[in-house]
């Protein structure tokens, strides 16, 4: 009686197996017959098949790896990362080709979207050949190719997206459509060979109830896929130790666990092409996977996945078996800079000396950074400028008490960044120190000179005149590291391109003593006066090149002023390279503005960009 109630049952999931195959060949049918219409209106050189495309591609000799390799579709060959490795010769070309394919079927499946897969092949012919080569597809030729439907063509356009970041998204979207009904062609395109072998499959099922011996193999193989007992994507979880945000610097870990179709733990393994990829932009991420657990049997189907981020910004972390993403894949996270490091932050400042007008206010900058240089962000409850703190010496080292509320810190946060006013009553040369937490920041040791309005009057006058022999007189105190007995009257010539010593002989011919050039090396020294000094302040030019030269000079504040502003000019207003940057296109623009430009077509080969690019502006001049 068990044995008979046994047969009933498997005959009768047998009849539901065999009823839901043909209910899925009629569903598949009807959905491809779209492209069964169509079907004619294909390009005549694409391929068709695997192999077709091998011999287009001169790999015939591979048709059997292919083969081995279970590659038997269109879409497959498009992947470069499921095809085989070759020779480098044929494997550069493998890729190139594959890349190519991929972005034809691509272009495909997006006209097919919009109804307008039977303009494939014309489209081919123009050299459309992907998502992007639509943008350039000139509108009067789309006209003419079209026809009717450039009304479609026209909207379809339109709703493309306008960043790259988007269009990648939608290219993903499109390929995973292409790669599903690839998937769904090679399973059911013999639709009576599946349903023989369904009826096989009972058949040996049947007989291996009655004789075991026949078939274990099959009665096993049936069961799985009866009672659910494998591998499925959607019924895997995620499990992350960190909650989102979360800050940057530490080693980030979650588990996968996986499951069957039926909801039993599944054992994973290497052979289940597990895949993790993270990445933040185009920037990709090491990730390190650990597969079950060697002392533990009931951790057998989970993944330890582990990576580490050093770079503040949204990662996406993708999750994969196979070509198929599990449950909730791809996930967005989110990870923030880290606290500020004194070390990494920088102080912002014009040039190795501030020049500062007296009453008037100076604004500079601090550029909070954590310890792997991502700019810091602060709640609207933190205090973004606690633990700064500014120092201020005269020459000789002594701290000024008064002057140390002259610079103040206040938190930019448009530009996420603390800004410093510096606001000093009198003309004065003195030296400051930034520091937070007790730690210097780099570039935070800087010498102030505060000039009188006059002065500042003279220094400008100075840099917008165009004659460039501005002088000033000043004693030479040494040279060459040798104290002089005697002080010598010399004059200090400055100039957009350098500072140049010279000594009058006879009171009217010059003779050059030392020239330096007007560059960021070129630094001036300040020391303190002496009472025995009567020459005015001391200061000394060092360009680390050639040898220190110490003069004085009761104009030495609008000598360092006057060479700073002339230094600031010719870089762009800053040392920062950002700054150089902006100021460097913008004097390519001022030149470029006088020129006539106009827009000129040029047609190039995107296999050989570079060979049909040169030949493409051979004759350009420059």
């Amino acid at each position: 009686m068990s044995k008979r109630l046994m047969k009933l049952l498997v005959a009768l999931v047998l009849t539901s197996m065999f009823t839901v195959s043909l209910l899925k060949l009629v569903l598949l049918l009807w959905t491809t017959y779209p492209t069964w219409l169509y079907a004619d209106i294909a390009a005549p050189n694409d391929p068709t098949t695997v192999d077709e495309w091998l011999e287009q591609q001169q790999l015939s000799q591979y048709k059997q790896l292919f083969r081995d390799k279970g590659i038997s579709s269109l879409s497959s060959c498009g992947d470069p990362e499921r095809l085989p490795e070759l020779p480098p010769g044929d494997e550069q070309r493998l890729q190139r080709a594959a890349l190519h394919l991929q972005q034809k079927l691509i272009l495909r499946e997006w006209l097919r979207d919009h109804r307008l897969q039977h303009h494939y092949q014309r489209l081919l012919t123009v050299e459309v050949a992907s998502l992007e080569d639509v943008y350039w597809l000139e509108d009067s030729r789309a006209t003419k190719i079209l026809g009717k439907d450039w009304q479609l063509w026209s909207q379809a356009r339109q709703n493309l997206p306008t960043s790259k970041a988007q269009l990648d998204a939608l290219k993903a979207q499109l390929w995973s459509t292409v790669v599903k009904s690839s998937q769904h062609q090679d399973a059911w395109t013999w639709g009576g060979m599946l349903v023989v072998s369904v009826s096989v499959a009972g058949l040996v099922t049947l007989a291996a109830m009655t004789q075991p011996s026949l078939a274990p193999e099959a009665r096993h193989s049936l069961l799985q896929y009866v009672t659910g007992k494998y591998l499925l994507p959607a019924n895997c979880k995620v499990q992350w130790d960190w909650k989102d945000p979360a800050a940057v610097g530490g080693t980030m870990c979650f588990v996968v666990r996986f499951f069957q179709r039926n909801g039993q733990p599944y054992p994973i393994c290497d052979t289940d092409q597990f895949f993790v990829e993270v990445t933040e932009g185009t920037r990709k991420v090491v990730t390190i996977s650990e597969l079950g657990s060697s002392t533990d049997p009931n951790n057998a189907n989970i993944a330890k996945v582990k990576f580490t981020v050093r770079t503040a910004g949204q990662y996406k972390i993708s999750v994969l078996i196979g070509a198929s993403h599990i449950s909730g894949s791809p996930f967005t996270k989110t990870f923030v800079p880290g606290p500020i490091d004194a070390r990494r932050s920088r102080f912002i400042r014009p040039a190795s000396t501030v020049i500062c007008c007296a009453g008037t206010p100076t604004m500079l900058h601090i550029e909070p950074r954590d310890e792997f240089g991502n700019a810091c962000n602060f709640d609207e409850n933190d205090d973004p400028v606690k633990g700064y703190r500014v120092e201020i010496f005269d020459l000789n080292g002594e701290p000024i008490e008064k002057l140390h509320h002259a610079i103040a810190f206040t938190y930019d946060r448009v530009n996420t960044r603390v800004a410093v006013t510096a606001l000093f009553p009198e003309p004065i040369c003195l030296r400051a120190v930034i520091s937070y937490l007790e730690q210097k920041l780099p570039n935070g040791d800087f010498d102030i000179i505060v000039l009188s309005g006059s002065d500042t009057t003279l220094v400008h006058k100075n840099i917008a005149s165009r004659k460039h022999n501005i002088c000033y007189e000043a004693k030479l105190l040494s040279i060459y590291g040798a104290p002089k007995s005697k002080p010598r009257k010399v004059l200090c010539y400055v100039g957009p391109k350098q500072v140049t010593i010279k000594e009058m002989i006879l009171k009217f011919i010059p003779k050059r003593i030392a020239t330096f050039r007007l560059c960021p090396s070129t630094k001036f020294h300040f020391l303190p006066t002496m009472a025995t000094q009567p020459h005015g302040p001391v200061f000394i030019i060092d360009d680390g090149a050639q040898p220190k030269i110490e003069l004085a000079s009761r104009d030495r504040n609008i000598i360092a002023a006057t060479f700073t502003h002339f230094l600031l000019k010719n870089i762009g207003g800053s040392e920062t390279f950002k700054d150089k940057q902006d100021f460097f296109y913008h004097e390519v623009r001022k030149f470029h503005a006088s020129y006539y430009h106009e827009k000129l077509a040029l047609k190039v080969n995107r296999e050989k960009i570079l060979e049909s690019s040169m030949k493409a502006t051979k004759g350009f001049s420059v």
